[in-house]
């Protein structure tokens, strides 16, 4: 071997030594063949039908200003028309006897529903029931010795297996896709219910309520929304857990609905600023923001300020956390909360209600009054970047409070922790404001603590935010 030859083979030796390890590559990509063979015949194509009622006809717009304009009005009032909207979406099959499960979105409203299976029969079918909160419709077909789906168990996916989709989108049916798991436990804005499964495996308008399967053809998942900015599939899509799936299935067959419990709180998710605000060493936790009056919240105790860290026992790290451990139990069910209150953990029980319907969010009442008055500009003000004043009795009475400080100008730190004009300071931290000279006791105190945690109402809501200080260095 010449020494040029040696140098570049000890150079290569090293080069490779100082790599990170990599996993084998298999020599063949996954085989979905007998999975869309044997699992496929449970998939079906589900169509619906919505009549639409709309007022059509009456004056002839021309005629308006005519002399006759009263005759024609009372002999030629407006018509009713109807009119047949459809909808399409996918399912699978999970009896022998013909139930089937899909989105509630896919027949929502729907006057009639349609199941066609693979082998081309056609089923009218009827809503068991459907839950709009998880996204779960359970449907009946009468049929017999129907080929059914097998269950798997999606708390045993991992991030990077493979899975398959099977539905029909934009009408194509049994039309296959696969991708990988991207991301578990994935919330989404406005859906607290449901611990997302994110995958890439192309999902479009159509594959709604289509299951998803993993490499041993199990279903693991109903595909039921997707992230686009363009209408159509960008990559993101998102299923909704076998194993939360069949929960509501079982409640949904039985009794055609779902009970779900509920405490009477609103909630709001920790961050590392209103964490240390509170005296916490790391943001988790649900933060308490509002309780509901006579709810079970209020009896046991519960207060605007309250920061939940258990729920029996289990750890909550978020406010979904939170709704989830409440709302998956009966109603009347008894429950251990332990949470922080004034730099203490203190341990409460209560028992739930049956949620009826959704919260009930309170009247939106935006201060909006003219220039106040007690408008002040103090130098704590001034260097917080907030500029407050103090409200009048009738403006207290129409908001529902006893005291409060209206935000009238906003920059720098008040504006990077996200308050807005029209906002109105309730409190700080669990404590409410009674006095100005309690606003100017708690930003004096703040300035050691590094942070105050402002109680605020917004447009009847009541929120907290953590307002620092001294501005960070980048």
């Amino acid at each position: 071997m010449s020494f040029k030859k040696m140098l570049f083979t000890i150079a290569l030796g090293v080069f490779l030594a100082a790599q990170p390890a990599m996993a084998a590559i298999p020599g063949n990509l996954p085989d979905f063949t007998g999975i869309v063979s044997e699992e496929g015949r449970a998939v079906v194509h589900i169509s619906t039908t919505q009549t639409i009622r709309e007022a059509v006809g009456g004056v002839p717009e021309q005629l308006q200003g005519d002399p006759f304009f009263e005759f024609f009005k009372r002999f030629a009032p407006p018509q009713l028309r109807e009119r047949k909207v459809g909808s399409l979406g996918s399912g699978f099959i999970i009896s022998p006897d013909g139930y089937v499960l899909t989105n509630a979105h896919v027949v929502a409203r729907a006057d009639q529903i349609t199941v066609s299976l693979t082998d081309k029969r056609e089923f009218k079918a009827r809503l068991v029931g459907s839950d709009a909160r998880t996204d779960i419709a359970l449907l009946k077909i009468q049929a017999d010795r129907l080929p059914v789906v097998r269950l798997g168990r999606s708390a045993d996916l991992k991030v990077g297996e493979w899975v398959l989709a099977i539905g029909s989108p934009f009408g194509f049916d049994n039309t296959v896709t696969s991708g990988i798991v991207s991301a578990l436990n994935r919330l989404l804005p406005d859906e607290t219910y449901t611990p997302f499964i994110q995958t890439d495996a192309a999902v479009n308008p159509g594959n709604s309520g289509g299951p998803l399967f993993n490499l041993k053809g199990e279903v693991v998942g109903i595909n039921s929304q997707i992230f686009s900015q363009s209408g159509g599939f960008m990559g993101i899509s998102f299923a909704i857990p076998i194993d939360t799936a069949m929960e509501i299935t079982a409640q949904l067959k039985a009794k055609g609905k779902v009970s779900r419990s509920m405490i009477g709180v609103m909630i709001q998710d920790m961050s590392r600023e209103l964490a240390a605000s509170f005296g916490l060493s790391s943001p988790a936790g649900a933060l308490i923001s509002q309780v509901g009056q006579g709810g079970p919240a209020m009896k046991a105790g519960l207060r605007s300020g309250d920061v939940v860290l258990k729920v029996n026992a289990t750890p909550v790290n978020t406010g979904a956390d939170l709704q989830r451990a409440v709302t998956a139990l009966p109603p009347g069910s008894r429950l251990t909360v332990e949470l922080w209150r004034d730099n203490a953990r203190k341990t409460l029980t209560l028992v739930t209600e049956e949620l009826k319907e959704e919260d009930p969010r309170l009247a939106a009442r935006e201060y909006r009054g003219r220039q106040d008055p007690g408008a002040r500009e103090d130098p704590a003000a001034n260097r917080l970047g907030l500029v407050v004043g103090e409200l009048s009795p009738q403006q207290l009475s129409r908001l529902g409070i006893r005291y409060g400080l209206v935000v009238r100008g906003v920059r720098g730190l008040a504006a990077k922790a996200g308050l807005t004009a029209g906002d109105v300071i309730i409190g700080v931290g669990a404590r409410d404001l009674t006095s100005l000279k309690d606003w100017d006791a708690a930003v004096s105190h703040a300035q050691k603590a590094g942070a105050l945690a402002l109680k605020v109402q917004r447009q009847g809501q009541t929120l907290f935010l953590a307002l620092p200080m001294t501005e960070k260095e980048e």
